[in-house]
């Protein structure tokens, strides 16, 4: 699969959600979640949904009041509250592999248009129609279940490699979000890290650690733990 540009012009007013998707506990016998089950099933919302921050992780889950994280030790809490996945992104994997993908596939709440994920910046602020307000906080790292899920060979490997991941949102300002809401963005920060360069940061190029630090305090706790420790300066931080 093609990467997408990571630094692309500026998105277009006409940027929308095209679905809001939701899941319920679905039990399977691949995941080693205390729930065993999993809510990656995500499917479009016939009507508005709230979106709230949902609290610390490990002891919370979705920001999507309905949604379904069936394992709070890896998912969910209020810097993973919200998924989004470009359709744009869909359209190109369900080429490649040859088989539709409907929105919410992929376990994103948001099946966006018409802006580039992959080059959201961290830190970068998102208006969902007239209330909701989110902040772009980290890459999705895949794992075993959602290989499981799509049942595609290697699958693992395959999404890394193309460092198109999506992005986690924070919830700054809640909000009920519907289908066809505009997305506006509101704020978008002077640094290089965007979604796709945390990603790589996080997994494949782990040299580019110490760059990630310039989000600041945008930037997901674990990666900025991962890039503390990586410059040798995670002992240092610690005690501030």
């Amino acid at each position: 699969m093609t990467r997408i540009h990571e630094a692309g012009p500026a998105h277009p007013p006409t940027a929308t959600v095209l679905t809001v998707n939701v899941g319920r506990l679905m039990p399977v016998g691949y995941t080693d979640a205390p729930s065993g089950g999993t809510g990656i099933d995500k499917r479009p919302a016939d009507g508005p949904v709230r979106v709230v921050a949902p609290g610390r992780k490990g002891e919370a889950g979705s920001g999507l009041v309905g949604d379904t994280v069936s394992d709070t030790r890896h998912h969910g809490g209020n810097d993973q509250a919200v998924y989004a996945y470009a359709r744009e992104d869909l359209d190109a994997w369900a080429r490649e592999l040859g088989r539709e993908l409907p929105n919410g596939v992929f376990g994103e709440n948001l099946t966006t248009q018409g802006i580039d994920v992959t080059g959201a910046r961290i830190g970068e602020r998102w208006r969902i129609g007239p209330d909701l307000l989110l902040e772009v906080a980290s890459a999705r790292i895949p794992c075993r279940t959602f290989a499981s899920w799509l049942g595609v060979e290697r699958w693992v490997k395959r999404f890394t490699q193309a460092a198109v991941p999506g992005a986690y949102l924070r919830v700054l300002e809640p909000g009920e979000i519907r289908a066809g809401d505009p997305v506006e963005i509101v704020h978008r920060p002077d640094h290089e890290v965007t979604v796709g360069f945390a990603f790589r940061a996080a997994t494949t190029e782990r040299a580019l650690l110490p760059r990630v630090l310039a989000a600041g305090d945008a930037l997901h706790p674990e990666l900025r733990e991962s890039a503390h420790s990586f410059t040798g300066t995670l002992s240092i931080t610690s005690k501030n």
